[in-house]
């Protein structure tokens, strides 16, 4: 991922801050601005109880970070996991052997990117839940490491992998009203030192395109991107790329859980996996904790070896994921 402002920080489909027990890290291109979107307002009745699977609502209060937490250990404990590499391998294997204790539909989006190292492959995974040919609600998040020596990107692309495993397991329960995907992103980091438009995001990239080809973009109601969400000292930064719409989503859902204490509390322009979902007119923010570590700039355990599981905590992922659930309730009421 990328930051502006003198830091440089951060399918094949078949379409149908506050600690709560203890620190943070980051992403990249800057999205043209897209085309206004309508601003609905959030909705916070509660859906009227019912047997049977749960609701959003419901699952949103239950969520629990722990299961996240142990399955960011799992895939950080691979080592480095750069695009091509044999534990890049291991976690894609992981993840789908993780979705088929799940009720996901699971897709592979595989395909080689042209990178300053040359032709590389690459592979999104997205696992569908939910029936219908309405409305199509994303949650994504990157799955690779940057190509740094020993560095095993505890928060940075291993805490987005535990958040959406965490929630597969969730959303196999839900009575859901609109669809949700999930999607585990390949190629977020450059793969030179340094970020740029053209060397980053290359998952986004493909699978936005895709969309695009598939004449699916106006189905798809929102992004949601999850970052640097483990971070023992969680305070999410209020991305200002992001749609403002879809923010006050998010404002209202941390705050009906009580949880307003570890969001929006700083601003910063930040580059990420969201930029070409805005490129293409998708509503989209970014949910990421862009403070981890110490330094003048709060980034010191970032694209670092200090950038291990110690610096994480389950409650983090409780608080982040119980979000993401709640907003995607209120999507669902609009």
């Amino acid at each position: 991922m990328g930051l502006r402002g003198g830091l440089l920080v951060l399918l094949l489909l078949s379409f149908g801050c506050s600690s709560p027990t203890g620190t943070t890290a980051s992403s990249t291109p800057k999205a043209a601005a897209p085309a206004a979107t309508p601003s609905p307002a959030p909705t916070t009745a509660a859906a009227p109880a019912q047997q049977g699977p749960e609701t959003l609502d419901q699952l949103a209060q239950a969520f629990s970070g722990q299961p996240s937490f142990d399955d960011t250990r799992a895939v950080v404990a691979f080592g480095p996991r750069p695009p091509a590499s044999p534990a890049h391998k291991k976690t894609v294997d992981y993840i789908l052997r993780r979705l088929k204790s799940t009720s996901a539909r699971v897709q592979l989006d595989s395909f080689t990117a042209a990178t300053p190292r040359g032709p590389m492959p690459m592979t999104n995974i997205v696992a569908k839940f939910g029936q219908g040919p309405g409305q199509i609600l994303l949650v994504g998040g990157h799955y690779d490491t940057k190509f740094l020596p020993g560095f095993v990107g505890a928060n940075d692309g291993g805490s987005s992998t535990g958040i959406l495993l965490g929630l597969a397991d969730v959303l196999s329960k839900a009575r859901l009203q609109k669809q949700v995907w999930l999607v585990f992103l390949d190629g977020e980091e450059a793969i030179h030192n340094e970020w740029t438009d053209a060397d980053s995001v290359y998952g986004s990239k493909h699978f936005v395109q895709l969309l695009q080809q598939r004449n699916m973009v106006p189905r798809i109601g929102c992004f949601i991107l999850a970052d640097m969400i483990g971070d023992r000292s969680l305070d999410i930064t209020r991305e200002t790329n992001s749609t403002a719409w879809l923010v006050d989503f998010v404002r209202t859902a941390e705050t009906s859980l009580g949880d307003q204490a570890y969001f929006f509390k700083s601003r910063m322009d930040i580059s990420d996996d969201h930029g070409p979902f805005l490129a293409a007119g998708i509503p989209s923010v970014d949910l990421i904790d862009f403070t981890y570590g110490p330094g003048d700039h709060g980034l010191g355990y970032w694209h670092t070896p200090q950038d291990t599981m110690d610096k994480l905590s389950p409650t983090s992922f409780k608080i982040v994921g119980s979000v993401i659930l709640k907003t995607l309730a209120l999507l669902e009421r609009q």
